[in-house]
């Protein structure tokens, strides 16, 4: 097998897919690890007053072993080092998690914050403490004062700076004992495991298993009018795994979207996929507690160490420290951040930010260093996930005007080319600010040497098999695995086989193909497409560029066209109330697709397209004399056109579909569809417009909201219903984004309408202010759709004779309606992070209930994995 090690040039795309697998592993390898005790001693301080606090308990969390603080308030405590974190609390007082690193004897000062509402007990010994108030609060002046500066103290000041930025990230799993290093499973992977040096004494903590790591080197070039900022690649490299199991692009996108740029100056600082409130955002006293607890004289200008801490320790906020100037300036000159232990934010065992500013030629302070350092695990002790992102700026320069032609095109141009040779190991050595750890040099050699041992060839075969439902088979996948089972009303049981072929039997043309049948209508369905690459990339790689052609016979819901899941998905068998209204089709398409690097496509399609009425469904015209015709088939010819334009747009290319993550721009589509009559046995002219954006909206605190609005409109008479718009029903007991979750199948019907769809997340900020509830770290969820449209008479069968009558039920009562003078709506309230991973909605219809068999409430549960 060849080594996939590369200096690559392709933009990363973000896998919100691949946070399964991260979940996967650390469950996977969630055990203990054994080393030599760690020693430490410290000073428990009121934060308000600096008076020691006498009799603090002081533990290791997850531990019995624990100390407490002399009158003096200080302490000796001895840690195992399995343990990363020490609480220290006392009555009165919120509880302090701090985290420890690896060294053997360690020294801390730890400030305690008095709770709110404490009834002060009458003791003389005992230090006085005011009630916290932002009124007449030197540390919160002073947090007015950076928060007054920051437009003149943040980069955007500067009418133009460049500089040169190197940015690396690695990750592995760390705190493994001998015991896990020697379990069988490793056998052949002893050459993986690393020592974990501290940094004093000479012990060891245990093992690490380095696992990935990315370099890149850019030129960075911004102006302020207009405001743009320009990303040059120099070089870059990254450990690649082989691409028939990840997609390598966008396991970078993904973790570069964890470990994200830290601005301190932002309001909200975007990690993990979510929003924190930055400690000098305008709203921050709101949130937040200051105290002034040091004075850095040592330093030029004199520095204010200004600590803080959230006032909801499970709000998304930080807690940490600021180093203040007092220069007049109020700049930020360092700051320490990291989270309260009870934060409402999943798999996050630790998290610790450092920034470090540098004053420049004009006295304005940049950053020149920014480290980010997560630890995920699935619980509070074990083996966990460990990563860092380092990032350093050298050559900072101001007031240089580049030509428009710099900043013109893409924000971010790679200059160096895929696979360059020129950029070997001498290269980097040179060009690295920070010279690479010995564990670090050898994950580019272990990760090529891994690949070529069977067993590491097999277990990503399975999990590639668990985490995408296909098998590999030498130069063909089998699959999906979910589909080779389901059931419903008019098939009955279905099995199904299918399967595509790979690059590896060409990297041109690829071929998919499956066949099934019903045990209880006895007849097989079939699906055969022939795709050609014309850029000489995987057809499921971006930018896309295919011609495709396809033949298709089976059966379908009139109105049902799921995203990102097979209808025949055995999960979704399972349906309430009538659903025997089946279509079997005979599609025959050709179709070809461009998408360009800003993230514009354009899909062009012709399709011959035969339908029959399946199960209950019926097709059928009154004549003149009011008798039923009936037709057995249905035929049509189509010319589609569809737009689409998703700036910025990220998502993580799996082996079915892209799984896309929501950023804060639009994405706007327009689809086109006409039909052709008298063009290859098509019976209908008609011409159907839809057009459509979507859109997240971020309110710091308060959550954010996925907005969808579409319009649809349908030109032409006479036009059947199968060829109206069947609004998308849900009749499973999945809670489904896109689909209305109370709404029958085949139930409105429209030739005009308008749409909204939204989706509200809290991330907790109400559940997380009741006792003993935030706790469980529930999270609340908000949802309203509605749509309103309507039919002309020319195409309602209660107006005219020339198309379809409605469907009707067993007691000859329409099921199949028009809107009338109002809107559809059904809205929803749930929760989401139960267990971390379900979330759980009542749906309530609020209209339209006069209707037959319609569900006027439900419930429906959703699987939602999120940090």
């Amino acid at each position: 097998m060849s080594s996939y090690r590369t200096t690559s040039t392709n933009n990363g795309l973000l896998a919100y897919g691949l946070k399964f697998g991260i979940f996967s592993l650390l469950f996977l390898f969630s055990v203990l690890s054994f080393a030599q005790s760690l020693h430490l001693k410290g000073k428990v301080m009121d934060v308000t007053n600096k008076a020691p606090i006498g009799y603090a308990t002081v533990a290791a969390i997850g531990s019995t072993n624990a100390s407490s603080t002399d009158d003096d308030g200080n302490f000796i405590l001895k840690v195992d080092p399995v343990f990363s974190k020490v609480r220290i609390s006392f009555v009165g007082y919120e509880s302090q998690d701090v985290s420890i690193n690896n060294e053997t004897y360690q020294e801390l000062t730890v400030y305690l914050v008095p709770e709110e509402h404490t009834i002060e007990t009458i003791e003389i010994t005992a230090p006085r403490r005011a009630r916290y108030s932002n009124k007449n609060n030197p540390a919160v002046e002073l947090i007015r004062q950076v928060i007054a500066h920051k437009d003149e103290n943040r980069m955007a000041s500067y009418e133009y700076a460049e500089y040169r930025q190197y940015e690396k990230v690695s990750l592995g799993l760390s705190n493994l004992s001998e015991k896990f290093k020697n379990r069988k499973v490793f056998k052949n992977y002893q050459f993986l495991f690393e020592k974990e040096d501290v940094e004093t004494g000479g012990r060891t903590r245990g093992y690490t298993l380095p696992a990935y790591i990315e370099e890149r080197l850019s030129q960075i070039y911004t102006r302020k009018k207009p405001n743009t900022t320009k990303q040059l690649i120099l070089a870059e490299q990254r450990a690649q795994f082989d691409p028939k199991f990840v997609d390598n692009d966008g396991l970078s996108a993904y973790f570069n979207k964890l470990y994200q740029d830290i601005d301190i100056y932002e309001s909200n600082i975007e990690l993990v996929t979510n929003q924190f409130l930055s400690p000098i955002a305008g709203s921050s006293p709101t949130f937040y507690r200051f105290y002034i607890t040091d004075t850095v004289k040592t330093e030029t200008p004199y520095l204010v160490e200004l600590s803080f801490f959230p006032r909801n320790k499970a709000d998304l906020l930080f807690q940490g420290k600021l180093y203040i100037t007092l220069d007049g300036k109020y700049a930020v000159k360092r700051a320490d951040l990291s989270v309260a232990d009870d934060i409402n934010l999943n798999f996050v065992r630790d998290l610790d930010v450092k920034l470090d500013f540098e004053q420049d030629s004009n006295n304005r302070y940049y950053l020149k260093t920014s480290s980010l350092g997560l630890d995920f695990s699935l619980t509070d002790k074990g083996t966990g996930i460990k990563g860092n992102r380092t990032v350093t700026f050298d050559g900072f320069k101001t007031d240089i005007v580049q030509p428009d032609s710099i900043y013109a095109g893409p924000s971010v141009v790679k200059i160096v080319q895929e696979n360059d040779t020129a950029l070997d190991e001498t290269y980097w050595a040179t060009h690295r600010p920070i010279a690479l750890k010995p564990n670090e040099q050898n994950i580019y050699r272990n990760i090529d040497t891994l690949q070529l041992i069977p067993s590491f060839q097999r277990f990503m075969d399975i999990s590639a098999l668990v985490l995408s439902g296909y098998k590999q088979a030498g130069p063909v996948e089998i699959g999906p695995v979910n589909t080779f089972y389901s059931f419903n009303p008019v098939e009955g049981f279905r099995l199904r086989i299918g399967g595509r072929t790979t690059d590896r039997l060409s990297k041109r043309f690829y071929a998919e193909a499956y066949t099934a049948y019903g045990f209880k209508d006895e007849k097989w369905k079939y699906f055969l497409s022939g795709t050609y690459a014309l850029n000489n990339k995987s057809v499921y790689t971006f930018p896309q560029h295919y011609l495709r052609a396809s033949i298709m016979r089976d059966t379908k819901i009139p109105g049902q066209n799921l995203e990102f899941v097979q209808e025949d998905n055995f999960l979704l068998s399972f349906k309430r109330g009538e659903n025997e209204r089946y279509l079997y089709n005979d599609i025959y398409r050709l179709e070809y697709k461009r998408e360009f690097e800003n993230n514009f496509s354009y899909l062009i399609g012709l399709s011959k397209w035969r339908q029959q009425p399946a199960g209950i469904l019926t097709y059928q015209m009154l004549d003149d004399q009011g008798n039923n015709r009936l037709f057995n088939e249905l035929n049509t010819t189509e010319l589609s056109v569809s737009l689409r334009y998703a700036p910025h747009e990220e998502f993580y290319q799996g082996k079915l579909y892209r799984t896309p993550i929501y950023n804060k721009y639009p994405i706007f589509y327009l689809n086109y569809v006409a039909g052709l009559k008298n063009v290859l046995s098509g019976e209908y002219d008609y011409h159907n417009f839809t057009l459509g954006a979507d859109k997240r909206f971020y309110f710091s605190q308060l959550g954010y909201a996925d907005v969808n609005i579409e319009g649809n409109y349908i030109l032409g008479d006479h036009i059947p219903f199968p060829f109206l718009n069947i609004h998308r029903a849900n009749q499973t007991y999945a809670y489904q984004l896109r689909s209305y979750n109370l709404m029958n199948f085949l139930e409105f019907v429209s030739d005009h309408s308008v749409s909204a769809n939204v989706q509200y997340y809290m991330n907790g900020f109400l559940l997380n202010k009741i006792p003993l509830i935030k706790k469980l770290k529930w999270r609340e969820v908000f949802s309203a759709k509605v749509i309103y449209g309507g039919l002309r008479d020319e195409n309602n069968p209660a107006y005219t004779n020339d198309v379809f009558q409605f469907q009707k039920n067993d007691d000859n009562e329409p099921i199949t309606y028009g809107f009338s003078d109002k809107p559809y709506v059904e809205a929803s309230v749930g929760l989401t992070n139960i267990f971390k991973f379900i979330r759980v909605d009542y749906v309530k219809r609020l209209n339209y209930l006069d209707q037959p068999d319609v569900p006027k409430h439900g419930i429906r549960v959703r699987v939602k994995f999120d940090f």
